[in-house]
């Protein structure tokens, strides 16, 4: 990692030299887990109820979540793969399995179904008040995640914060996915701040190689989500417990 001591010179904080923050969502700015362990383990029991035995044993290892724990692993596919490519690479899985494409196509959508984006989604930290300490210190706020714009957006009025948040790229609007930069590239063009004056904020791997890829001027892990600090250092700058750190007064 990349010493960053120099950068809050005039600023306070660790985002003190970035003029725009860019941070993902699920796992960041809320908790991953809540949401997404209990949305897979819903989903082998949709697949169960639809077709009648345990899919448990192709539902898990696809996902990349420990069916034990319930921990998703950091290089899953549910750790930034959006929700259409996970519903495709679900009945990938299930033809391999042996089961008739025309069953598979029944049992999913069934089966298939999204979290609730308001009921299921937990802060991190007091959103409005990070938010509105980073703008009052000269940090903009963009979103990047893999999820989609109408859930996106309602999880982001439901915490008060829509106001605040300048842009946002959501997985289902065109552009490449994460890892992809396409993202970053588009909002820095959007608000006008170049990528060197930005701040990639994330919780999985696909996340900081985002920023990475897209010459962020620093790039933060946070430990909030699916990446533990051996997952995320050799990508980061800097790797924090969670956003929270990343208060101007933190």
């Amino acid at each position: 990692m990349r010493d960053v001591a120099g950068r809050t010179a005039g600023r306070r904080g660790p985002l003190a030299g970035s003029d725009l923050a860019i941070f993902d969502k699920d796992g960041t700015l809320i908790d991953f887990h809540l949401m997404w362990s209990d949305w897979v383990r819903a989903l082998a029991d949709g697949l169960t109820a639809a077709h009648g035995e345990r899919l448990d044993d192709v539902v898990f290892p696809m996902m990349g979540v420990d069916p034990d724990t319930g921990r998703v692993y950091p290089h899953g596919a549910l750790a930034a793969t959006p929700m259409a490519r996970l519903r495709s690479a679900l009945s990938t899985a299930l033809r391999a399995h042996g089961i008739k494409p025309g069953a598979v196509a029944e049992i999913v959508a069934a089966a298939w179904h999204s979290p609730d984006p308001v009921e299921l989604a937990r802060p991190i930290t007091d959103l409005r008040a990070l938010f509105e300490g980073l703008r009052a210190s000269g940090t903009r706020i963009a979103i990047a995640t893999s999820d989609d714009r109408e859930p996106t957006e309602r999880t982001l009025a439901h915490f008060g914060v829509s106001d605040l948040v300048e842009a946002v790229a959501c997985a289902d609007d065109g552009r490449p996915v994460k890892p992809s930069p396409d993202a970053v590239h588009w909002i820095c063009r959007t608000l006008g701040v170049p990528e060197a004056r930005v701040a990639v904020i994330g919780d999985a791997p696909a996340d900081l190689r985002m920023g990475r890829a897209a010459g962020a001027g620093l790039v933060v892990g946070v430990l909030t989500g699916v990446g533990d600090r051996a997952a995320l250092a050799g990508l980061a700058d800097l790797v924090v417990p969670s956003i929270a750190e990343l208060a101007p007064d933190a």
